[in-house]
């Protein structure tokens, strides 16, 4: 289907992209799986072939490229496996507050090498009994000199066990009166040695998405130098809020991608699997159910591509967004239940990709704001 946001160089960055992935990463899926974790290699060979942060400015070794090099790369990653995708990561979510936020000297020191792979990134939201509620995280920062020391925990942090930059949500005011202006967001930088003070937890065992790494951040009087500090103090909360129309936007991507994946395979499937001496594809409940996934897989496409659209032209989607990020992602989880079920048995065994796709996909109706904060932010901006 033709895309009014592609152009011929994105298809050829994308044929340049699937040239990869498909000598360097497919073959060794399965391994990474296992061992719950891509390799370093992994990113150090993505900025290599300039996949990492191609939106940059040429300033900071980027290509000026547009967001449609971002739906490209999410797209490609997602069709192979939901886990392998923490460069989205990187690229769309953690760097861009770097980029928008951060000093001329903060870019010039850390841009560069987010574009080489030399920096894995990751953003420490999340804490141990907040969940969603961003405004009751704990993590202080007081000031010292010309240091902050910050305290605190994080959980579920994705490149966690293996990241070396972290954007740390933290209270640099832990009395501002509403909380959230309190918040500010420190980067903690252990690219070039250890930061005292700083650890990392467990690797974390998750039901799906194996391969992409998660873990417990412990910060124990870490100092970090001032210089370190993203835009202003109390700030954070609306940098943050600033960045999610693009994260969900993210989300909701990679999960019509994977719901294109599930409903692809799964034609192959019920065509050749064979019973009662007909192809499966033959009954009449395999085609109401394909026919009926096949309808919502359109409908979510045709609306994500025009969010796209919307979003690249900087209008404000924010409403739309949230839609299409808990509309899509329920579809999702809701179709690899239907696919594994029209795989049959075979469908429940490690060998068939549905079996990892409906592992993977029911946490996306949970992350970057859970499916009922969206309603709640779509009921808000109705006037509700």
């Amino acid at each position: 289907m033709t895309k009014p946001y592609l152009t011929e160089e994105h298809e050829i960055f994308r044929k340049s992209l699937r040239k990869y992935l498909e000598k360097e990463v497919i073959p060794y899926v399965e391994d990474w799986e296992e061992a719950r974790q891509v390799p370093k290699t992994y990113w150090k060979q993505l900025g290599e072939q300039g996949f990492l942060c191609p939106w940059l400015d040429e300033e900071y070794s980027g290509m000026n490229a547009d967001f449609g090099y971002s739906v490209v790369l999410t797209e490609e990653l997602e069709k192979i496996c939901t886990g392998i995708g923490g460069p989205g990561l990187h690229n769309d979510i953690v760097m861009p507050y770097i980029d928008s936020f951060g000093s001329d000297e903060q870019k010039k020191r850390w841009l560069p090498r987010s574009v080489t792979g030399e920096i894995i990134s990751s953003i420490a939201m999340t804490e141990p009994g907040t969940g969603s509620d961003l405004a009751a995280i704990k993590t202080t920062a007081v000031k010292d000199g010309d240091h902050y020391v910050i305290n605190g925990e994080k959980t579920f942090i994705t490149n966690g066990y293996s990241t070396n930059f972290i954007v740390v949500v933290c209270k640099t005011d832990p009395k501002a009166n509403p909380p959230h202006k309190g918040i500010s967001l420190i980067v903690v930088d252990t690219i070039d040695g250890e930061v005292p003070g700083f650890k990392k937890g467990k690797k974390l065992r998750k039901v799906g998405q194996h391969t992409a790494d998660t873990a417990e951040l412990i910060f124990e009087d870490v100092r970090v130098p001032v210089k370190n500090l993203l835009g202003e103090e109390g700030k954070g909360f609306y940098y943050l809020m600033d960045k999610l129309q693009q994260e969900r936007l993210m989300v909701a991507i990679q999960s019509i991608t994977s719901a294109e994946r599930m409903l692809e395979m799964t034609i192959d499937y019920v065509k050749q699997r064979k019973a009662f001496g007909k192809s499966i594809s033959q009954f009449q409940n395999t085609q109401f159910k394909i026919a009926e996934m096949a309808t919502e897989v359109q409908l979510g496409r045709t609306f994500v591509d025009s969010l796209i659209v919307k979003h690249m032209a900087g209008e404000n989607v924010v409403t739309e967004v949230s839609m299409a990020k808990w509309w899509i992602t329920d579809m999702a989880k809701k179709m690899a239940g239907d696919c594994m079920q029209l795989h049959g048995g075979y469908g429940y065994m490690e060998e068939y990709e549905i079996a990892r796709r409906y592992r993977d996909i029911p946490v996306a109706t949970i992350y970057a704001g859970t499916n009922e904060i969206m309603k709640q932010i779509i009921a808000k901006n109705m006037g509700l």
